[in-house]
């Protein structure tokens, strides 16, 4: 590992606004740490993008974080960590360490999940790559498993429609498909979607478990910097925000993920 100082920023980067909620995990799980978030908002949403349009968005990220100094960097998107993690990993090399959203969730299926029958709702493109199928099987903890392509949901947070009705009649239409029946754990495919997890757990009414992978990812990444000696022990952290396209509403949409203000930066690549 080439040498990384300890209070280097934490990069985090998304196809838009959605990863901040695994930014704002990490400000809770880790609050000694300087944050570096970028969301590529001028190409979202990755989800119906192709696997080399996808990888060919993130080298540039990646680009951009490690200029930053970043001495990890977390994808904080399904379906960037399901085209471009190996591609990324092999382009990083030693210069940072890299996390994806998708292997602490199978990590904790692997400790918790032995035997159930787990379900998932995600983007299409993080359903159609079968990532979470292959991995799982690969395991070999006799899970049973079942994914849904939930393409309504993003648009109708984006929309500011979290709380509204209609994200309770759509969730209705989509968790009660046969194939998310009798599940005893539902994963959150989506770094959107734990901005409606409470309307999830409404809709089970409490009876399975809620997989949050913004939350399993924090606690990874807290694991690995232990490990490597990277923790920060900064008194004064810093937190920026840039996106590769600028709008007002994303700037509110930004305060609703984040769960409070913060300064957006147009950058450009």
């Amino acid at each position: 590992m080439k040498k990384i100082n300890a209070e280097q920023p934490i990069g985090i980067f998304d196809s838009g606004v959605g990863g901040l909620t695994v930014a704002k995990a990490v400000a809770e799980v880790l609050p000694n740490e300087s944050i570096i978030y970028f969301g590529d908002t001028a190409h979202l949403p990755y989800g119906d993008k192709s696997q080399q349009a996808i990888q060919g968005y993130t080298i540039r990220i990646v680009d951009f974080l490690l200029g930053k100094g970043a001495k990890a960097i977390l994808i904080a998107c399904h379906s960037a960590s399901a085209a471009a993690y190996d591609v990324l990993k092999n382009y990083i090399g030693d210069r940072a360490l890299l996390i994806n959203v998708i292997d602490p969730v199978l990590q904790l299926l692997e400790e918790k999940y032995a035997g159930k029958s787990i379900g998932l709702i995600g983007t299409k493109f993080t359903v159609w790559s079968q990532i979470y199928q292959r991995r799982i099987a690969a395991l070999d903890a006799n899970i049973v498993f079942q994914a849904l392509s939930t393409p309504l949901l993003v648009p109708i947070i984006e929309e500011g429609l979290f709380k509204h009705q209609v994200i309770d009649l759509v969730l209705a239409e989509y968790l009660s498909r046969f194939s998310l029946q009798n599940i005893d754990a539902l994963i959150l495919g989506c770094t959107h979607y734990p901005i409606i997890k409470q309307a999830i757990t409404r809709f089970f009414q409490g009876k399975i478990d809620i997989i949050d992978s913004a939350q399993a990812a924090a606690i990874t990444l807290k694991e690995l910097l232990t490990e490597q000696q990277l923790l920060a022990d900064n008194i004064k952290t810093s937190r920026k925000f840039y996106v590769s396209d600028y709008t007002p509403a994303f700037a509110e949409l930004a305060k609703m993920f984040f769960g409070e203000g913060i300064n957006l930066e147009l950058y450009n690549q």
